[in-house]
């Protein structure tokens, strides 16, 4: 590897640190990639807004309790 690196930068004119910070950008990038949507967003995801963390799983519940409510008075 240290000699196809060597062989790499003289030929590209740079240093073998550049090589190798690119090569890591390349890697992390695709890591990133790799990464499930939902944990990329993770932490914009919850109850910043509302409060209350449950309101996606919980709104079909909270929908029916609503509209009995109407419906019965």
């Amino acid at each position: 590897m240290e000699e196809k690196l060597n062989k790499y930068s003289e030929l590209k004119g740079v240093s073998k640190t550049s090589v190798v910070k690119e090569a890591l950008a390349q890697y992390f990038s695709r890591k990133t990639l790799n990464t499930r949507p939902y944990e990329l967003g993770s932490d914009l995801f919850g109850q910043e807004g509302s409060g209350s963390s449950d309101r996606s799983s919980s709104y079909k519940l909270k929908l029916k309790k609503k509209l009995n409510e109407k419906h019965s008075h």
